[in-house]
């Protein structure tokens, strides 16, 4: 007990210093998830230029860099075109939402390592389990739409080309995260008891 607490002193007192190896890590996944966050900037910019030369060129849209062609919807009903286009941008909006927070946490670094229990640490986690959890229930919306006007005989791209693939994916990524941010939630009440007893 007595070790823990001088580890737990240390720690509180700043002594402890990540190793390098960590801080390795976190530069990585920042990196990357600066990546993602472009490529799905691109992605999302990519839709929307294909759903405005739809309506203003449609002629062009088969040159569109990794078009989704929504010609067929437009022509069954500009409502139904309309909507469908929101669902994916929303879909493609939250997904780059999502890893801004992530790069915006690397980068502040609000997150410290040596004690990772905190209330911004948990605030977080359940901002990105909402955010996952949006995105999952917009795809299944989208998809849900989508399979409705293929039965109604309109030509659809299919998921992946509509961005709204793996909606169960963040569904079950969005429940695990809330689990988490619960844990965490009794991290901090066990650190702070942790505290006052020291």
């Amino acid at each position: 007990m007595k070790s823990v607490n001088i580890a737990s002193n240390e720690v509180s007192q700043g002594y402890w210093k990540p190793s390098p190896k960590t801080k390795i890590i976190l530069t990585l996944l920042y990196i990357i998830a600066w990546i993602i966050f472009v490529g799905l900037s691109i992605e999302a910019a990519s839709f929307i230029t294909n759903a405005v030369f739809i309506l203003v060129k449609p002629e062009a849209v088969p040159y569109l860099w990794q078009q989704a062609d929504l010609r067929d919807l437009l022509q069954y009903g500009h409502v139904f075109f309309f909507t469908q286009v929101f669902i994916i941008g929303v879909v493609s909006a939250l997904k780059a939402i999502l890893f801004y927070l992530i790069i915006s946490i690397l980068h502040n670094k609000q997150v410290k390592i040596e004690q990772p229990f905190t209330n911004i640490a948990q605030r977080f986690i359940l901002r990105i389990a909402s955010l996952a959890l949006l995105i999952g229930l917009f795809s299944i919306l989208g998809t849900t739409c989508a399979d409705w006007l293929s039965g109604q005989g309109v030509k659809m791209p299919d998921l992946q080309a509509l961005y709204l693939s793996g909606a169960d994916v963040w569904i079950f990524m969005s429940i695990a995260l809330f689990v988490v941010a619960y844990v965490f939630k009794k991290g901090i009440e066990l650190q702070t008891e942790q505290d006052l007893t020291v």
